[in-house]
């Protein structure tokens, strides 16, 4: 009987690849279609079976051809598979012969969950999930004049569903934006409330109706889209007369 000889040496595999992972992790968007990337290896040979699994669970294999020997595998996870949280992904592979050898994992979050809520529609670009910022009843009222400059403007935000750390606001006054301190957990389930400084209002110049809102991505990457906007009459330099 012939056998087929085995080698001695270790395989020595690489961890897979989640080129759809961004910043820390998957969202929303790349969960519709996540795909795995497994790097060649020495010694790939046809028949070698390469099997994925996600959460220490199988979710995917393919069989090596000759035209698949120096190029990267690609497998694909099934969006039933993903639950939002702590995740570790790897592979094992099968040679003829020979036991299953496991490879290094990968470990990343996922969060299905966009800040603001479910996004009703695909389309347009704007959250009714998120409340519209809050400043200083006086400012609504009547406006922004001179005499609101002297500190900065106070803008409230209020606490949004699926809110978490790590969260990052950015704030649009007008063309002009300014980002926020990345949040903590302690600001989880809180308003949060920061001053707009003088210089970026002034930069921003003034308007009878300067839009104000907000946007919030999250670790991984999922955009909440704009709150809807709130407007305001501003007036760095005098008061403009009242509409009539």
């Amino acid at each position: 009987m012939i056998q087929t000889p085995v080698s001695n040496t270790p395989l020595e595999l690489f961890a897979p690849c989640l080129p759809q992972a961004n910043k820390q992790g998957i969202g929303a968007l790349a969960a519709a279609d996540l795909s795995v990337n497994i790097l060649p290896y020495a010694d790939m040979e046809p028949g070698d079976l390469i099997e994925l699994f996600w959460g220490d669970c199988y979710v995917a294999s393919t069989l090596l051809a000759e035209s698949d020997i120096g190029n990267i595998s690609v497998l694909h996870v099934p969006e039933s598979f993903l639950r939002s949280g702590k995740v570790k992904t790897y592979y094992k592979v099968t040679k003829i012969g020979c036991a299953p050898v496991k490879s290094p994992s990968c470990k990343l979050w996922v969060k299905l969950e966009t800040p603001g809520g479910h996004l009703v529609s695909a389309e347009g670009n704007e959250n009714q999930g998120l409340a519209p910022v809050s400043l200083p009843e006086a400012i609504m009222q009547e406006g922004l004049g001179p005499r609101h400059l002297e500190e900065g403007v106070e803008i409230r935000i209020e606490c949004y569903p699926n809110m978490e750390a790590y969260d990052e606001i950015t704030l649009r006054w007008g063309d002009m934006r300014m980002d926020l301190p990345v949040l903590t957990d302690n600001d989880v389930g809180k308003a949060i409330t920061f001053q707009v400084p003088v210089s970026l209002i002034e930069e921003a110049g003034d308007d009878l109706h300067q839009e104000v809102t907000y946007c919030v991505i999250d670790r991984v990457g999922n955009n909440s889209r704009w709150a809807p906007p709130r407007s305001i009459r501003v007036s760095t330099e005098q008061w403009y007369e009242l509409e009539t």
